[in-house]
């Protein structure tokens, strides 16, 4: 049997045109860090170059020698900057701070890892792939949306979630902002990009009233 997790996290479903809460379990990725736009800086291209062959090197290690295999799984981003406003209204990407993710299955350890970066090291080069590391990421409590369309397009819909959704019901933003690429952007016209947006948050506890 072929693991497809997309289809087995319900976490990595959304609906377009409304906010939904979900509970997201701790999940592990691969992870490579960076910052500045994603359109021109040069370290947002390696983090690529170096994420995927590790991906892959994993998969195929998985399938030939666990006989566990599985779909790779799509791009995934968390962002953020200094200035909030930079993802709503300014969208001045060159502020952005990333780490690029690409979610990996819970029977993968850490001598799985291993062995898929020597592997990886071996065709794309050690110090690309000695960037990418593996980390457990645990979300809990969040709000998401599927957004259709450009990026570029997102900044109304993070604003109606961050200044409306959350606050109208009774939660504060409590992590990073987290985007789960569904197209693959070099093959999909940008109006039909399907990305899930989705936000960490906490429950702000109710203030008892008080007797009179």
């Amino acid at each position: 049997m072929k693991h497809d997790l997309r289809k087995e996290l319900a976490s990595y479903s959304a609906a377009r045109g409304r906010f939904d809460v979900v509970t997201v379990p701790p999940l592990r990725y691969l992870m490579v860090d960076g910052h500045g736009d994603p359109n021109t800086a040069p370290a947002y291209q390696a983090a690529l170059a170096a994420l995927y062959p590790f991906a892959y090197k994993l998969k195929f290690f998985s399938k030939n020698e666990l006989d566990e295999d599985y779909t790779v799984m799509p791009l995934e981003g968390l962002w953020w900057a200094d200035d909030p406003v930079a993802f709503t209204t300014g969208r001045d990407k060159s502020l952005w701070s990333w780490t690029l993710l690409n979610l990996i299955p819970a029977w993968i350890t850490d001598e799985h890892l291993d062995a898929a970066r020597s592997a990886a090291a071996r065709s794309v080069g050690g110090a690309a792939i000695d960037a990418v590391r593996a980390e457990w990421l645990d979300e809990g409590l969040c709000v998401q949306t599927l957004h259709v369309g450009s990026y570029d397009d997102e900044a109304p819909v993070l604003d109606a979630l961050h200044t409306e959704f959350v606050p109208a019901n009774g939660m504060r933003m409590v992590g990073l902002h987290h985007e789960i690429y569904l197209s693959d952007a070099r093959r999909t016209a940008p109006e039909k990009l399907r990305t899930i947006l989705r936000q960490p948050v906490a429950r702000i506890p109710s203030i008892p009233s008080i007797p009179s």
